[in-house]
Formats: C-alpha cells, sequence, structure tokens
C-alpha cells in the first residue's frame, strides 16, 4: 500500500527537488565567482536545506545527537556509515559550521545541475574508483586542505550505499591518508539510520514516512592514539549505533 501511495508523493517530491537543484546551479555560480568561497558556501548550505526541506512531502523527519561533540577550530574528519544520498544533504546541513568536504567519485562532478558544481568549486574532492593511484594524491589534498583551512571531510569507508541499512566492512585507505596528511584532525564517527528506507523502492518511488537519525560519537584525536587502536574505535562506534 505505501509503495503504491508513494508513486504521485514521488512525482510532486521530485518536481520540487529538481526544481531546487535549478534554481540553485546559476546563484552557486554567481556567488563564487563574484563574492568567492564564503558566499557560496552560504548558496550551497542553503540549497542542501531546501532538498532537506522537500522530504518532508514524503513524512520523512530528522533527528541529530551529539553535534555538541563536534569540536571547533581544528580540522574535523566525519567517519559514517552510508545507505543513501540523503546522507549527504543532512550532512552538509546540520553540520554546516565544519564547512563538510565529501570524497566523491568522479562521475558525479559532471552533468548534474548544482551537486556537480559544488563537487568541482567547493573544496570537495573526486576519485576515479578504478585508479586507485589516482585516489591518493587525490585525498592527500583534501587532508592537507582541511589541515590548512581547520575545515572538515567526510568519508564513507563502506566504499558504496549500504541497500538494507547492514553495515559493510570498513576500508582502512582513505582513513588512513587523512589521517596521514591531517595530523591536528579529530576524528568523529556519525552513524546514520534509516537513510536507506527512502530509497528501498529503488529512485522512483520513495519510501513513505522515515525518521532518519544522525548520531555523533565521542570524538578521537589523530595524534594521540595509534592509527590501528583509531579505526578499531570508530567502527566500532558506528557500526554499534546501526539499528535495522
Amino acid at each position: 500500500m505505501e509503495k503504491l501511495i508513494s508513486y504521485p508523493i514521488s512525482a510532486v517530491y521530485y518536481l520540487f527537488f529538481g526544481l531546487f537543484l535549478v534554481i540553485f546551479h546559476p546563484i552557486q555560480w554567481i556567488c563564487f565567482n563574484v563574492f568567492g568561497y564564503q558566499a557560496h558556501k552560504k548558496s550551497v548550505d542553503y540549497l542542501n536545506l531546501c532538498l532537506l526541506r522537500t522530504t518532508h512531502l514524503l513524512g520523512t523527519t530528522y533527528k541529530v545527537e551529539g553535534r555538541e561533540l563536534v569540536p571547533k577550530g581544528v580540522p574535523v574528519i566525519f567517519v559514517a556509515n552510508h545507505q543513501s544520498m540523503y546522507d549527504i544533504v543532512a550532512i552538509i546541513w546540520f553540520f554546516r559550521k565544519s564547512h563538510p568536504k565529501f570524497v566523491s567519485k568522479k562521475e558525479l562532478g559532471k552533468g548534474i545541475p548544482s551537486v556537480s558544481y559544488n563537487l568541482r568549486h567547493g573544496g570537495s574532492v573526486l576519485i576515479d574508483r578504478k585508479d586507485p593511484k589516482q585516489a591518493v594524491p587525490t585525498i592527500k589534498g583534501l587532508a592537507e586542505y582541511i589541515e590548512k583551512h581547520n575545515r572538515a571531510a567526510v568519508i564513507f569507508p563502506e566504499g558504496t550505499r549500504s541497500k538494507d541499512g547492514n553495515p559493510k566492512e570498513f576500508a582502512q585507505t582513505g582513513l588512513k591518508i587523512l589521517c596521514k596528511n591531517a595530523p591536528s584532525a579529530v576524528v568523529v564517527p556519525i552513524t546514520i539510520n534509516n537513510s536507506w528506507k527512502i530509497v528501498k523502492y529503488g529512485f522512483f518511488p520513495v519510501g513513505l514516512g522515515n525518521r532518519l537519525t544522525f548520531t555523533t560519537h565521542k570524538p578521537i584525536s589523530v595524534a594521540q592514539v595509534p592509527f590501528d587502536e583509531l579505526m578499531k574505535e570508530t567502527e566500532k562506534a558506528v557500526v554499534e549505533g546501526i539499528k535495522n
């Protein structure tokens, strides 16, 4: 029944979702080219607020716990499980004070209004998953960027989205590069729940009436904990918070 009801609601939802992407694309361009980084960053924040608000049409609600744990004035590495694109929208808005930047696949760097422009110009990095050698210096550059500007990198160590909420094994390489090249950073684990339920039927229709939760865990200092221990503690914090 939910799936049947969702068809007309999904059509309206995607109309507004696409409209915001198209509207904010020229706004981003003007902000970036005329006013610079801060203005562009604000435009991206409000784009994602609008995208988040459109999900209320689907009956989606949000709960964000522990944001006060995120330290200020230092580089931050957010490490989270990954369930859908809605993870990214929520992180950009709810953790906007940290200026989150993403490690994304290169295919997203073109063809998507607003999204592709932000990935290319907003401080995030694009990697070719088929070329691991290219990914290493790219992620290293992101680490150096957050180290210099006290901003945040977001990494999903599972490497791909979980289609049923069950976590995949965490890969170490990306996080290890970030930690090595941003030595003053703190790692902040985040557990995401129920985001996958919005796309449980695929792209269309979308799931209705879901409550997404984002739980922030205790930060871990890169400089004070050996990487193997940091990796183990981070994965444990994220995975233990997942509820299906």
